[in-house]
């Protein structure tokens, strides 16, 4: 991925900012003592670092004192730990797009809304395999957008994963590069609307080698609203027969369930229009 922003130039364009690593005392915020000596034993003796946007979230809750953080996760496989951590926080509002049935396996249910006063605030969107950009799309309109424009955040963070992308071999989804560049264009418009454009994407999952850093690329033309010298797929006359712009039947039937289990707690437009 760098590699493509530094030869494309785009990293030119952009404002570059050097991160830093989470503090022990961060990370506690959302993992036991015991867990993280683990990890921290895993990283010294076999690399590697461990992070998360649930850390991010209990920081712009603690340092920023945020009342309302959105999480939404694309990433192909359920955000398992994310809705492990918040799952009875009515403060922050996790919602996971993924592969039904993908990993982990018993995990990422539609009808596990979360419990006590965190009930509404966890919301599953299990998509059916070989769903592409219209399916992604429309459950952004038709659950996320009317979801979010009631909880009103005060940031959204996103887990942007692309291992949802037409070319990953760990799962069975047909986003294109450009299906993601409209994702996240359309979370812009939303945090623009609803937050003062407060928004961060983490990038996650994602393991077509060869096509994940196409698709970050686009993400970030849609974030930042410049155009990079990718200008076109260099995939497209592989996928270019492929139904990922059309919205099949069971696809937008899984979406209207999702509807149909989380309008006790949000409203929605009529369910026989959807």
């Amino acid at each position: 991925m760098k590699n493509l922003l530094e030869k494309s130039r785009f990293i030119e364009e952009l404002h570059v900012l050097k991160p830093r690593s989470a503090t022990r005392k961060e990370v506690e915020w959302n993992h036991a003592r015991s867990y993280i000596d683990r990890v921290e034993y895993l990283s010294r003796t076999e690399g590697g670092d461990a992070g998360e946007l649930a850390i991010a979230a209990h920081y712009a809750k603690k340092e920023y004192n945020l009342k309302r953080v959105l999480i939404i996760d694309w990433d192909v496989h359920h955000g398992n730990g994310t809705e492990s951590s918040f799952y009875n926080d009515p403060d922050v509002l996790t919602i996971s797009l993924h592969q039904e049935y993908n990993f982990p396996s018993n995990r990422g249910y539609a009808e596990d809304v979360g419990e006590d006063s965190g009930a509404g605030f966890n919301v599953n969107i299990p998509l059916p395999a070989g769903t592409g950009n219209a399916g992604y799309l429309y459950a952004i309109e038709k659950i996320i957008s009317p979801i979010a424009e009631q909880f009103k955040p005060e940031i959204i963070l996103v887990s942007a994963g692309q291992d949802a992308s037409v070319f990953d071999p760990l799962a069975q989804m047909m986003v294109t590069a450009e299906g993601f560049k409209e994702m996240a264009i359309a979370i812009k418009e939303l945090a623009k609307r609803l937050c003062e454009g407060r928004l961060v994407l983490c990038h996650e999952g994602g393991y077509s080698a060869a096509y994940v850093p196409i698709c970050t690329i686009k993400i970030i033309e849609g974030i930042s609203g410049l155009q990079s010298e990718v200008r076109e797929d260099p995939y497209y006359e592989t996928i270019k027969g492929l139904p990922t712009n059309v919205l099949a039947p069971h696809q937008k039937q899984a979406i209207q369930q999702v509807i149909e289990v989380q309008s006790p707690f949000w409203e929605f437009e009529n369910l026989s229009r959807v």
